[in-house]
């Protein structure tokens, strides 16, 4: 499985994403940021390394975490355009992790199709027919 460009793609979005996160927060490490770190950087950064292990039901639940996130953030965008015109970063951190989450899902669907592959015998070519001397 060469994913090599799609993995760094999903890293730098997920820096990316840490970033705007303690940006937010205003880089305090609060009782309620606890669990806004570790839902959205360390679950994604664990079901990752799943994925890297190549264990098929991880990229299954890699895949379905990463639409539900996908579909939070179009919907944040959605909602931000439509009520506040001057709230830029809270809509580009919605499109990094968005773009994140998208990388997330074509990591772990990847992931998920090239699991069997790996496991098949190899094919052994036909055998020659016989010649019409």
């Amino acid at each position: 499985m060469q994913n090599n460009p799609l993995l760094i793609l999903l890293l730098s979005t997920f820096i990316v994403e840490a970033g705007f996160l303690f940006l937010e927060n205003s880089s305090s490490f609060a009782s309620g940021m606890a669990w806004k770190f570790g839902f959205f950087v360390f679950l994604p950064l664990g079901l990752s390394l799943l994925v890297w292990f190549k264990f098929r039901w991880g990229a299954a639940v890699c895949v379905f975490y990463a639409t539900i996130g996908l579909a939070i953030d179009i919907a944040t965008v959605v909602q931000t355009l439509s009520t506040e015109a001057a709230a830029v970063a809270p809509m580009m951190a919605s499109i990094v992790s968005g773009l994140f989450y998208f990388c997330l899902i074509l990591f772990g669907w990847q992931s998920f199709l090239a699991v069997d592959q790996e496991l098949r015998p190899p094919k052994f070519p036909p055998p020659n027919p016989p010649s019409l001397s």
